[in-house]
């Protein structure tokens, strides 16, 4: 896990008023002078034309070695989440969303914790971990592989449900406010440093050792070596924490994630692609929504920081000035 001084965010973003649609961009910016290369003469029209229409509304400043990043820390906001670092109930959602636990109020919710089926590259100086969609993992052998493994926290009293391929739910109490990192922040990045070292989580560290040596011994996974794919060899732990009491509507807060795949691969051309599309699809219909009046947030996030916008009254110089003074989309997003 990285040790920061204070890896909370440095300001706290505007109230959340829970009818009000709001659209979560993630990845739209990251660090690293490529990333920068990529912004420059960006045309985003559609962007444009929503900031011009929206006022900023606080922002929220970050390392970008939190536990959480920004656009997840957003996203779980306009859900009613004021916790700290590492903790977004991502798996208490999906328990609640799926019928395992409590009701959408967040009433009778129990601590849970999303396992995700990773491939780990042993490199000659660090541990890193591909893209778990590299795996192109099916749901039979997701199975198989999740079969394998149940045994080992059926033994130590965790309850284990397969909701996907990709996503395996657990439940015990060492997950309430237990910190753990976003897959966000790890794929392709050094494992060890994300790794949780609370006390608690002395239990989950053991059962990912043990997972490891049952995955490297699985036929399964010297039939995908022989057919040339990834093997399936680790497990990683994220979303961790228990769903607040009460939440907003879950479908009030749209989280956008079409660039990520091109973040996180640093492939930048395909980036500014997925950008662009982004700008003449979504972005575009969410400025015409604002010209006919309806009240909207959007959130601009990047690998440290979010900047809100959102509707407010205008006065009549207000207005005047905008039309003059209209934000250059990548001068925000430089700031992110």
């Amino acid at each position: 896990m990285p040790r920061i001084d204070d890896p909370s965010p440095a300001a706290t973003p505007p109230a959340i008023q829970p009818d009000t649609p709001a659209l979560v961009v993630a990845f739209a910016a990251a660090g690293g002078e490529a990333a920068r290369q990529a912004l420059h003469d960006l045309r985003l029209p559609g962007l444009q034309r929503l900031l011009h229409l929206l006022q900023p509304a606080g922002r929220d400043d970050a390392s970008e070695l939190t536990l959480t990043p920004p656009h997840e820390r957003a996203w779980a906001r306009e859900r009613g989440w004021r916790g700290a670092d590492g903790t977004v109930p991502l798996a208490a959602w999906l328990a609640q969303d799926t019928g395992l636990d409590g009701g959408l109020d967040g009433s009778n919710t129990e601590p849970w914790c999303l396992l995700t089926p990773v491939h780990l590259h042993m490199g000659t100086e660090q541990v890193s971990m591909l893209p778990p969609e590299a795996l192109q993992l099916d749901a039979l052998a997701s199975r198989q592989l999740f079969d394998a493994i149940h045994p080992l926290f059926d033994s130590e009293g965790l309850a284990l449900h397969w909701l996907g391929p990709q996503q395996w739910l657990v439940r015990h109490p060492m997950f309430d406010g237990l910190p753990t990192a976003s897959l966000d922040r790890v794929i392709g990045r050094n494992v060890d440093r994300w790794l949780p070292d609370a006390p608690q989580a002395r239990l989950l560290r053991r059962l990912q050792n043990e997972v490891q040596m049952v995955l490297y011994t699985h036929a399964l996974n010297d039939e995908r070596e022989r057919r040339g794919q990834l093997s399936v060899n680790s497990i990683w732990a994220s979303g961790s924490g228990r769903a607040p009491v009460s939440s907003p509507r879950a479908d009030v807060a749209a989280l956008e994630t079409g660039l990520r795949a091109a973040a996180l691969g640093e492939d930048w051309a395909a980036w500014r692609e997925a950008w662009q599309a982004l700008d003449a699809g979504t972005l575009r219909d969410w400025a015409a929504r604002a010209e006919a009046g309806e009240p909207l947030r959007l959130v601009l996030c990047g690998e440290r920081s979010a900047a809100h916008f959102e509707c407010q009254p205008r006065s009549l110089w207000q207005r005047w000035r905008a039309r003059w003074n209209r934000p250059e989309p990548t001068a925000v997003l430089e700031t992110l």
